[in-house]
């Protein structure tokens, strides 16, 4: 590895634990759920508004980082998605009514949405055409990390006493190692440049890029700065001609959402509870999930810059859908015995975690131009979150309404119609500039 790439690493490391603050929080509310249930008396439909209430802040802050990282820039962005992180987590595990615990997952919402954004937009921006796709995997590798240690961190604070107290102001401990590494982050060298700081970008592209190609990026961002930036509008967008490829992306992260992965990495111990496991069972076969989760991670950042970017959605999308509807029939007993569920699951999250996963966030930074691209990305995110919030507040409705076959079959059906959508309309964005 040349030394311009080592230093494009350990940049993005660092910037990729704003995703490990992302994967952390969407993943702890997991574990707590069979304790904050009864605690709170929560009926599920309560359950799925406490759950999902992180969402509406993650959409919100979405739209709002996308403007904050355009006016202040990347890196002080960062730094203010790591505090608001932290003190929110703090403040959650200190309530006492489920009111106040929505008030604060709400906020820390805010930053989690902010994270969702900025750290693959930042990293992004700091790497070369020919490692883009593995660097901005690193932060869906921290994604799945984040919820790893989640999983982690929810079975051993079972046994403890406060158990889902402690599960939530957990998320300290990462927003404070995020805050001690943001200071060795250098800014966006296209933001500066963007923003007519080009001295100061020139300096750190001359750290991440080899010196022939310095002049031909600053050119690039130039003229892309000369084309004008767009209001902060989706009709603005759709009046300079982006419209098909903002509603591809957003198609790309609904889709994500409604695969059926989320539910099944934030609402593990209620599908395995309908298999009649017990508590313990349940947290620690989603430790499993989150292991094969990173797992498969790691394979695709093999990949994600060979195979492309199309193909790998259509695998995964269609894989899961056979997948899903094995998990359906297996629920039923007169297709699959029941103990296959688990491995079923397993290898589910395994496809997600090598195409849907990490694709969906490399193709919403990689699609849209510069000049229009916080707006894009912030507006794409903000529908992933919709469907995110939608999602997990319906789920636990969903599945105590229906049986589990017709609940998995739907999920299977919506990923089959994501693969023909995929096959049909999605461009492949690996070659394009960024």
């Amino acid at each position: 590895m040349s030394p311009n790439n080592k230093r494009v690493y350990y940049y993005s490391l660092i910037a990729s634990l704003g995703g490990l603050l992302f994967g952390f929080d969407i993943a702890i509310f997991s574990g707590a759920i069979p304790f904050i249930q009864p605690d709170l008396s929560l009926s599920p439909s309560q359950l799925g508004w406490v759950a999902s209430s992180l969402y509406i802040g993650c959409a919100v802050g979405t739209l709002l980082f996308g403007k904050i990282a355009e006016k202040l820039g990347r890196k002080k962005s960062l730094l203010l998605v790591a505090i608001i992180f932290g003190a929110s987590s703090i403040a959650m595990g200190l309530s006492n009514h489920k009111d106040t615990v929505v008030i604060w997952r709400i906020i820390a919402g805010f930053s989690v949405g902010g994270a969702s954004v900025l750290s693959p937009l930042y990293i992004a921006e700091i790497s070369p055409r020919n490692i883009r796709g593995k660097m901005v995997s690193i932060n869906q590798l921290a994604v799945v990390i984040g919820i790893l240690f989640a999983y982690i961190t929810n079975y051993f604070l079972s046994f403890t006493e406060l158990n889902w107290r402690l599960m939530f102001m957990s998320g300290a401990l990462p927003a404070v190692l995020f805050l001690i590494f943001l200071p060795f982050l250098p800014e966006s060298p296209k933001w500066l440049i963007f923003n007519g700081k080009k001295e100061q970008g020139l300096k750190i592209l001359s750290r991440i890029i080899p010196p022939a190609q310095i002049q031909e990026e600053v050119a690039f961002i130039e003229g892309q700065q000369h084309s004008g930036k767009t209001s902060y509008s989706i009709s603005a967008i759709v009046k300079q001609g982006f419209g098909f490829l903002l509603i591809v992306a957003i198609v790309i992260a609904v889709c994500q959402q409604f695969s059926g992965a989320n539910a099944v990495l934030f609402y593990a111990p209620i599908i395995f509870d309908k298999a009649g496991m017990n508590v313990g069972d349940q947290l620690f076969l989603q430790i499993l999930i989150g292991a094969i989760n990173l797992i498969s991670t790691l394979i695709s950042m093999q990949f994600v810059d060979k195979i492309g970017r199309k193909r790998l959605l259509l695998i995964g999308s269609l894989g899961m859908s056979i997948l899903l509807c094995l998990i359906g029939l297996s629920f039923s007993g007169d297709f699959f015995p029941s103990y296959l569920l688990s491995g079923f699951v397993i290898a589910f999250i395994g496809v997600y975690a090598a195409t849907l996963a990490p694709v969906t966030w490399i193709i919403i930074t990689e699609i849209f131009p510069i000049q229009i691209r916080e707006t894009s990305v912030a507006i794409a995110s903000a529908f992933l979150w919709v469907a995110c919030f939608s999602l997990t507040y319906l789920f636990p409705v969903i599945i105590n309404t229906f049986s589990s076959v017709q609940t998995f079959l739907l999920f299977a059906g919506i990923c089959f119609a994501y693969f023909l959508f995929t096959l049909f309309a999605v461009p492949e964005t690996k070659n394009n500039r960024v």
